[in-house]
C-alpha cells in the first residue's frame, strides 16, 4: 500500500470518528426575533431593561455575575434607570437604593478586621460565590459563566440567550445521553448543560405590572444582558450617524471645489 492511500485510509478513519462528534456538538438554530436595539438606529427599550434587571436580580444573579458591570452603570445615561436630573448615577436615587440592598465585604477597618456595610452605586455587583472553587461545586462541577459579555461572546447572540432559556421540555433524542444533574436543550451546543429550567409562569412580579409569562421573562432579561454588554451602544451609534453627516458634507464641499477649481480648464 502506498503512502497516498494510507493518507487516504487515515483521512477517512479521522472523519468516521469525528462524524458522531460533531453531530453531538450540533444544536438547533436561534429562533428569530424582533429586538428594539437592532439596526442602525434602534435603541434599548429602557422598560424592557427596567424588567430583565428584575429578572435577573431575582433569577439569575444566584448563581451568575457581572463581573465587567459597577452598580452606578445602571443608572448611566443609556442604562435602564438612567435619570437626565441626575447625572452622576452615584446620585440617582433609585440606584442608590438598589445599590443599598446588597452587603459588601470590605475592609480591613482600623482593627485589620474585614467587615460588611451596605453597598454604594461605586460598587462592582457583588459575586455569587467566593470562588471559582465554590461556584463548582454549588453547580454540580459546572461554573456559571459571567453575563457581563454573554450576548456578544455567544455566537447567536440575543436570539441565542432567549431561544436557550425557552429552550427546555422537547423529549430528549435517544443518540443524547442526560445523566443525573444535567438538562437537555436543543438550543445549546451538544444538547446537555448543567442549569435547569428557570423561568416560569409568574415566577417574578414586575414592578410596572406586566404579566411575567416565559416569553416576557426570556424577553426582558435578555435585553437586559444585551445593554450589559454594550451599555454605551446608543451613544455609539448617535456618533456614527453624526460622523456620517460630517462625511456628506465634507464630500459635497470638496466636490464643489473640485468644480470651482477645474471650471476653466479645457478638457
Amino acid at each position: 500500500m502506498n503512502m497516498l492511500n494510507r493518507l487516504l485510509i487515515a483521512v477517512a478513519g479521522a472523519a468516521a470518528l469525528a462524524g458522531p462528534a460533531l453531530a453531538a456538538e450540533e444544536a438547533h438554530a436561534p429562533e428569530p426575533h424582533t429586538w428594539a436595539f437592532e439596526g442602525p438606529f434602534g435603541q434599548y427599550d429602557k422598560q424592557a431593561l427596567q424588567r430583565g434587571f428584575q429578572v435577573y436580580q431575582q433569577v439569575c444573579s444566584v448563581c451568575h455575575a457581572l463581573d465587567f458591570m459597577s452598580l452606578r452603570n445602571l443608572g448611566e445615561e443609556g442604562g435602564p434607570f438612567y435619570d437626565p436630573e441626575y447625572p452622576n448615577p452615584n446620585d440617582n436615587p433609585i440606584v442608590r437604593a438598589i445599590a443599598a440592598e446588597y452587603m459588601i465585604t470590605d475592609g480591613p477597618d482600623e482593627f485589620g478586621e474585614m467587615f460588611e456595610r451596605a453597598g454604594r452605586p461605586a460598587d462592582d455587583f457583588p459575586h455569587p460565590y467566593p470562588n471559582e472553587r465554590a461556584a463548582s461545586a454549588a453547580n454540580g462541577g459546572a461554573i456559571p459563566p459571567n453575563l457581563s459579555l454573554i450576548v456578544k461572546a455567544r455566537s447567536g447572540g440575543a436570539e441565542y440567550i432567549r431561544s436557550l432559556l425557552l429552550g427546555y421540555g422537547e423529549e430528549v433524542p435517544e443518540d443524547v445521553n442526560v445523566r443525573p444533574g444535567q438538562y437537555y436543550n436543543p438550543y445549546f451546543p451538544g444538547g446537555v448543560l448543567a442549569m435547569p429550567p428557570q423561568l416560569y409562569e409568574g415566577l417574578v412580579e414586575y414592578a410596572d405590572g406586566t404579566e411575567a409569562t416565559p416569553e416576557q421573562m426570556a424577553h426582558d432579561v435578555t435585553a437586559f444582558l444585551a445593554w450589559a454588554s454594550e451599555p454605551h451602544m446608543e451613544a455609539r451609534k448617535s456618533m456614527g450617524f453624526m460622523v456620517l453627516i460630517y462625511l456628506f458634507i465634507v464630500c459635497v464641499l470638496v466636490w464643489l471645489a473640485y468644480r470651482q477649481v477645474w471650471s476653466r480648464v479645457q478638457h
